[in-house]
């Protein structure tokens, strides 16, 4: 039975809603689609939360009257803005020898108790990079394996409570209820990267309005993300103060004319801000060099985000580059000169069912990558903002808690409460055999005293 699923991405220039028909091997349908403009938000974060609920309800109610469905629950982005991120790990003893859900699940949630989250932040994603069971390191899956004793290291995301509190009150005031909650990143990723990309290592960037979001993938899993609070809007900042003119003509200079190419000479009539009335003429060479050193300076912070992160010799697949801003002509060429001539390339979200032209751009890849996710589309394991812990084979039910497919042939341990249940049913069973042994003594020895 197929399940209608809406998601909702929060950026800091759009909101874009999309609701899809997911089907019962996972394959995805869209069927509506809506976008408004992002109001009450910067930097990716709520700053008022009225005007952010007028912007979510606006993208989906356009997206309900193409699809045709009333959906009530959304899974939603949030930015990487404002998150922290730490490694933690933990240690378990297998008491069967077998290594079933059960174990995976304490072993995972052993190396969050372990991490040191502030108590102002809430855990985004604890993701699993590397598994090791008894001496053996870098074990894909864990499931179904003999052994005495399992390890993880995990990379866990973080964010400020209030952050995520406003985000919730914000979505449901345009009347959805938040079900979960994805990093913008993460889902980026999802939505471009390949399987040879990931196994090799590659770094992801999601260039956006206001912010540059960086992950980094390593033997299928997360190992790293940061963002830079810089982005499409700082290169319309520049123009504005550049040349003199309002930050709408300058978004429009930098659409229409916007380049990293060689330069041209050729000039463009402006108005003077303050005076709209009053034009004057700027050359396209100036345009061109306002844009470059901005561009330039963004990808030199990213290339020393990489460098920082300890895992630039890890990204075999090199960096690719999604996001409105990533569109801008000549970036890849830049990229290259400045990543130091590591393979770069733009991507666009996977193709799928339904996909409407305007949703086949970069600046999309967040949205897709989040419908992507609902459709199970996510790491091997891993602990959602719920608490939950997640498996990329689960089978889906509705407002429940997660059935795993692969369970029902590995044997797994009686719980605590099973064990101590069985120990109590044996105890008191004990008792009254002794108490029925004890009762029919003294009958006799009552019988025995009376007769003699």
């Amino acid at each position: 039975m197929s399940r209608t699923v809406l998601a909702i991405d929060i950026g800091s220039t759009k909101i874009c809603a999309i609701i899809a028909e997911i089907a019962d091997d996972n394959s995805i349908a869209i069927t509506g689609a809506g976008i408004s403009k992002a109001q009450g938000l910067k930097k990716g974060s709520i700053t008022n939360i009225e005007l952010a609920s007028k912007s979510i309800r606006t993208a989906v109610s356009d997206a309900k009257r193409v699809s045709g469905s009333d959906v009530k629950t959304a899974i939603v982005s949030i930015s990487g803005a404002y998150t922290k991120s730490l490694n933690s790990n933990g240690i378990v003893n297998i008491q069967n020898k077998e290594i079933s859900f059960k174990e995976i699940e304490k072993v995972m949630q052993t190396s969050l108790y372990n991490a040191n989250i502030p108590n102002e932040f809430e855990v985004l994603h604890a993701l699993p990079f590397n598994f090791k069971v008894d001496d053996q390191d870098f074990i894909e899956d864990p499931l179904g394996m003999n052994a005495s004793r399992l390890e993880v290291d995990t990379h866990i995301i973080t964010t400020q409570k209030s952050n995520l509190n406003n985000l919730k009150k914000a979505v449901r005031g345009a009347g959805i209820e938040v079900e979960n909650i994805v990093l913008n990143s993460y889902a980026s990723s999802i939505a471009t990267l390949n399987e040879d990309e990931k196994e090799l290592g590659v770094a992801l960037i999601d260039m956006g309005g206001n912010t540059s979001n960086i992950i980094i993938h390593s033997g299928n899993s997360i190992r790293y993300n940061d963002f830079l609070g810089v982005a499409s809007n700082h290169v319309t900042s520049d123009l504005s103060m550049a040349l003199h003119t309002p930050l709408n003509v300058a978004d429009s200079v930098k659409l229409n004319y916007g380049s990293l190419l060689t330069p041209s000479n050729d000039l463009i009539e402006l108005p003077i801000i303050g005076d709209e009335t009053t034009t004057h003429e700027v050359s396209l060479e100036v345009v061109h060099n306002v844009i470059y050193a901005r561009v330039e300076e963004t990808l030199m912070i990213l290339a020393q985000f990489i460098e920082n992160s300890g895992l630039k010799d890890q990204i075999g697949a090199g960096v690719v580059l999604t996001g409105g801003f990533s569109q801008m002509e000549g970036i890849r060429d830049l990229a290259v000169a400045t990543f130091g001539s590591i393979p770069v390339r733009i991507a666009k979200p996977k193709e799928m069912d339904g996909l409407f032209n305007n949703l086949r751009s970069a600046e999309y890849s967040s949205a897709i990558g989040l419908v992507m996710y609902a459709a199970s589309s996510y790491t091997q394991y891993e602990i959602d903002v719920n608490k939950r812990v997640r498996h990329s084979n689960e089978e889906h039910i509705q407002n429940s808690s997660v059935d795993f497919s692969d369970d029902s042939d590995i044997p797994t341990p009686p719980s605590p409460e099973e064990t101590n249940k069985e120990r109590m049913i044996s105890l008191s069973s004990n008792k009254e055999k002794k108490s029925d042994e004890a009762g029919t003594f003294s009958k006799f020895w009552n019988w025995a005293t009376q007769l003699f």
